[in-house]
């Protein structure tokens, strides 16, 4: 099983949602990857937000060791499931995907709440928010580890 987590630029919420997910795979012993790209290029190669890397290591996850990058079209032949952070973005991989891969494309919070189609907020303009974000993101990802457990 492979997992793409998908936001905008690739430093905020995709990150955190990565560095998330890897720790849940670490202790519910899944056999995934975990991955993390933007649907924009605007911050290829750079570390996520500093302060996404100051909550998640608030909270016991360090994603100081990823790197930004854009999702490219072999995303949705190598991935198993893409999670989109929101509804924007969620959007844009439906229109970069082809058809017959449309069906691996998640929103990340439907896992939690299916079929509400919530969007994680973007904290990126603000120096709140990265707590809600984290918080989102850890009961998505729990689930999403519980659903692979079984």
């Amino acid at each position: 099983m492979k997992i793409l987590m998908v936001c905008l630029g690739n430093i905020c919420r995709s990150p955190v949602a990565e560095g998330i997910m890897r720790s849940k795979a670490e202790e519910y012993g899944l056999n995934i990857e975990i991955d993390s790209a933007g649907t924009s290029g605007w911050h290829n190669g750079e570390l996520p937000d500093s302060r996404s890397m100051a909550n998640a290591k608030e909270n016991g996850i360090d994603i100081s060791d990823q790197g930004s990058r854009k999702v490219v079209l072999s995303d949705f032949i190598e991935f198993d499931l893409l999670y989109a952070m929101d509804e924007s973005n969620y959007n844009n991989l439906i229109h970069m995907c082809p058809e017959n891969f449309q069906y691996k494309v998640k929103m990340i919070l439907n896992e939690v709440h299916p079929a509400k189609n919530i969007s994680v907020p973007d904290p990126y303009y603000g120096n709140d928010g990265f707590q809600i974000v984290f918080d989102l993101l850890n009961e998505a990802c729990e689930k999403i580890a519980i659903n692979l457990k079984q």
